[in-house]
């Protein structure tokens, strides 16, 4: 089996990456941006039909937090919807059958019910900071389920929560909300800060599941059988969600943060700040019929990711 994994030095990437060599069973095949840009058809062409794999990944996509989302909207919707194009209808044009396709939570809309079922698509307004990102993902998966039904394709979709871990983007100003925390509290413990000030009152709830967690998920929904896939899904209601089942308010993750990375200061909210969306939490019942569950527990996939962190800290701070 020869699996074609786009994106495999981003977090989500490089962990499917890793997962597919440790089991040894397929022949993997990976390109840098530098070696391949995805936007270009020409190129992805190209590479498709030369390498001609029997499985595709596609966990490549331009991604950043609100900030990046807000000032560069149309680098969002243009790149992520290019790559999934060609990506995608390249695969097919070398007789590509098997495709996973990642995408995100911001998929569903502004004030979609708790927890967030996969039935929740397409019901209402998403949320204006990330919109572009969100129509890109979503049209992903209608891709690939267009595919399937004119093509007879077997290309699949997953959404996962808010994800973490090692590879993740600590950068101060774009990076999500858990890897900047481990880094400010971090320089907190370093230079000895009486306080940290957390934007908002702490109250929101989100839910954070490990990149180790995402890869196993993502290689367990790829190699489903298409009686078992079939089952759980229909044909333009493919995707499935990746999540925890499980959240923690930012008060709580802060305070956890702080004890992992050992600040001992005081942690105060600026409540004049926003809060944001007050939940988001994934409805994962399909992923779980279908017999898969996360493993990593919270506090031990944050003292790991801090590890990673501090293993790597210098090349970080640079950045």
């Amino acid at each position: 089996m020869k699996t074609y994994v786009a994106g495999h030095r981003g977090m989500v990437g490089g962990a499917i990456l890793r997962q597919l060599q440790a089991r040894g069973t397929d022949e993997v095949i990976t390109r840098t941006s530098a070696e391949l840009d995805l936007t270009d058809q020409a190129a992805v062409r190209d590479f498709m039909q030369t390498e001609r794999p029997d499985a595709v990944i596609l966990a490549a996509a331009k991604v950043g937090g609100i900030m990046a989302n807000n000032t560069y909207p149309g680098q969002f919707i243009y790149e992520n919807l290019m790559i999934e194009c060609n990506v995608i209808h390249q695969a097919h044009a070398a007789g590509v059958q098997r495709l996973l396709q990642l995408g995100s939570s911001c998929i569903y809309p502004r004030e979609a019910a708790q927890p967030m079922a996969e039935d929740a698509l397409l019901t209402g307004v998403l949320e204006p900071t990330n919109e572009p990102y969100a129509v890109a993902k979503i049209a992903g998966i209608k891709l690939c389920e267009s595919y399937n039904r004119q093509y007879g394709r077997d290309y699949r979709s997953v959404m996962p929560t808010n994800l973490y871990g090692p590879g993740d983007n600590f950068h101060p100003e774009n990076s999500h909300v858990l890897p900047a925390l481990i880094r400010r509290f971090h320089e907190a413990a370093q230079s000895g800060a009486e306080e940290v000030v957390i934007w908002g009152t702490g109250t929101p709830r989100r839910e954070f599941l490990h990149v180790d967690d995402m890869a196993a998920a993502s290689l367990f929904v790829m190699d489903l059988d298409d009686e078992t896939y079939a089952r759980e899904t229909q044909p333009m209601l493919s995707h499935i969600n990746v999540g925890t089942g499980t959240d923690i308010s930012i008060g709580e993750l802060a305070q956890m943060v702080a004890e992992v990375t050992g600040y001992t200061g005081k942690l105060s909210f600026d409540t004049s700040k926003p809060d944001g969306t007050m939940r988001k939490l994934m409805d994962v019942s399909r992923l779980t019929r279908l017999g898969w569950q996360a493993k990593f527990e919270l506090r031990l996939g944050l003292e790991q990711t801090y590890q990673w962190f501090l293993q790597n800290g210098e090349n970080l701070r640079s950045k």
